[in-house]
Parts: C-alpha cells; structure tokens; sequence
C-alpha cells in the first residue's frame, strides 16, 4: 500500500474549500490505502480528533472573516520548512487539496521539487501560469483558443468602451469568485476594483458573457463530461457553489453533440496549452451566438461533495474514489518513470 500524505488548509479564503475537499479525499483513499495522513499547514499534521473538528464536508454560505484568516496567517507553517514535517518528508505521494496562490500558485510546487517530494497536479511553471488569470489567458489566445476580452486594472472609463457593460471585476489570482462583481456602469468600477484588492494585489476586468455557464473536467489525457451551471444568484458565486441546493448543476450538460464536442476539446488544449498535469476543470460561458469562451483553468479543482470537477468525472462512470485514485496513479507513474518510488 502506499503512503499517502493529504496536504490541505492554507491561510486563505479558500481554507475552508480546501479541509472540505480532504475530508472527503482522506475517507477515498482509506478505503484503499492503509497510511493515509492528513496535515494542514497551521495546524501541521492533525490527529483523528483534530481531523474530526476541522475536516467538516460542509463548507459554509461565507468564506472565513477577516479576523479568522489572520489568525490562521498566524500560524502558517512556511513552505521550506511544511516539507521537513515527517509526514510529508517521508511520504511516498502528497495530494494536494489547496487553493488560492500560497497552494496552487507555484511555489509550494517548487519546493517539494526542490526536495524530491512526488505530490498530485501540476508542476511550479503550469500552477503559475494558470492561477494568473492575465498570463491564462494570453496563452489561451496563442492557442487560438477563444476566450473573453479583459483589461487588468487599473483601467480608465475610455478603456472599458472595448470591454462594455455589464462587466466582470475579480481578482486575478483568487478562485471560488471571491471579490467578484459584476458592473452596470463606471460609477461601479472603483468599489469593485477596491472589494477585488482585498484578495488579490492584481484585478482583472472581463467583459461579461451573457450566456449558460459550462464547465468540463481534465483527468490524464481525457476531457470528462460536461456539465451546466444554472445559479440562483446572477453569477455562480461562493454561495452557489458551496451551498446544496443553491445552484442547478446538470451532468451531462443538456446541449448538443456538436457543442458538447466542442467545449470537451477546447478544455483539453487548455490543459495542455498552460502545460498542466494530472487533472484540471476548465470553465465557460457560452457568447451571444452560442459560441464557448474560455474563461479559466483550475488546476487543483474543488473536491468537496458540491464541486464540480467529481460531478464531472461521475457522470463519466467515475467514483470519487475512483477518481482519487486514479489521480494518484498518474503521479505514482509520473514518480515511477523517474525510478524514485520504492527508492526511498
């Protein structure tokens, strides 16, 4: 059996995404992996009684208050020195459940390839590129992959004449639409720039597209099924997405061979144009004609009971613990071709 070491938490907003998706991960793995360790990087590695009080599958309406997440910055354990927690160290795989950019942006990637640790998902480059939703989507565009217009901020009113209104402003480093808005007029741009700034240092301002919400899946070399999103906000915001019942999510997606074939394609050359690995979620909004603009690429997807990316890969015929430990087998493989599992 392998052993497998969950690494979740973070200091974000997002930390409460990321405990619910291991919650639900470490009980998949256990059912087929005797040595499977969670650790949270404040807490460090977590006993059963501590995974019972912060490993909760649901994640909430609101994400953690300003107050919580310095507590939790607080107590951060810093990257160089997470890995040297022997459970990490001594792990012959660590599946990340992260978000946000101290987990999927790189750098922590970088480090466990500076200490030869295999983990799940992308390396440092692909989780740099995809987490900064400008450099995204200028590779979408040299792949001739559509995507919508945006501008990052600041911007002046003359410059949001290209883009329209409504339009999107959201952090660009920042998932789970936290600090997003949608602006009817110029009036709105300064205080949705402002709310974005609270997550992110960088703002992204995106023309608004209109149409359903689509979403696919990336596991391996195969684009999964794909599905709709029908909130019951304007936007699938924080609340849609984690609150049961508060969004419509629809697996197959009710569209068109033709159309499904496209977005299914178009997902898979994004994996693969941004140079991820293992799996991905890719997500749309369809124009005014009908036609799939790629907004972003998540490269550590929600694994929750509510996230998108396990509803994807079901109605594919895939488990969650299917889906968990095929994960695992293409990091173990991509380990193996190195000759470094059973090395240790």
């Amino acid at each position: 059996m392998t052993k497998i070491t969950v690494l979740t938490g973070g200091s974000n907003a997002e930390r409460d995404v990321a405990l619910a998706g291991a919650a639900q991960v470490a009980a998949a793995l256990r059912g087929k992996h005797g040595q499977v360790t969670v650790v949270d990087t404040v807490y460090g590695a977590l006993s059963a009684d501590q995974e019972a009080k912060y490993l909760l599958p649901d994640v909430g309406t609101e994400p953690p208050d300003s107050e919580q997440l310095a507590q939790y910055s607080d107590r951060e354990i810093p990257g160089e020195r997470l890995v040297t927690i022997p459970e990490i160290a001594s792990a012959e795989l660590v599946f990340l459940v992260l978000h946000g950019e101290s987990g999927e942006g790189g750098d922590l990637q970088q480090v466990l390839d500076a200490r030869d640790i295999d983990y799940t998902g992308s390396g440092p480059a692909g989780s740099r590129t995809a987490i900064d939703k400008d450099a995204a989507k200028q590779l979408f565009l040299k792949a001739s992959i559509p995507t919508a217009k945006w501008l990052m901020w600041p911007v002046t009113e003359s410059d949001l004449e290209e883009i329209g209104y409504p339009a999107v402003v959201k952090p660009s480093k920042v998932g789970s639409t936290l600090g997003l808005t949608v602006v009817q007029s110029w009036e709105e741009v300064g205080e949705a720039a402002a709310e974005a700034l609270v997550y992110d240092d960088e703002v992204l301002v995106e023309q608004f597209v209109p149409g359903s919400e689509l979403t696919a899946g990336v596991l391996g070399d195969q684009a999964l099924a794909v599905g709709e999103i029908i909130p019951c906000h304007e936007i699938f915001d924080y609340e849609c997405k984690y609150t049961p019942g508060m969004s419509e999510e629809i697996f197959p997606a009710r569209i068109e061979k033709q159309l499904e074939d496209r977005v299914r394609d178009l997902a898979l050359r994004a994996h693969k144009a941004l140079d991820l690995r293992d799996f991905s979620r890719v997500d749309f909004r369809l124009d005014a004609n009908g036609n799939p603009l790629c907004l972003e690429v998540n490269t550590l997807p929600g694994l929750t009971r509510t996230s998108l990316m396990p509803q994807s890969a079901a109605a594919q015929g895939i488990s969650f613990s299917g889906l968990c430990d095929t994960i695992c087998n293409l990091a173990l493989k991509r380990a193996k071709s190195r000759n470094k599992v059973g090395a240790r």
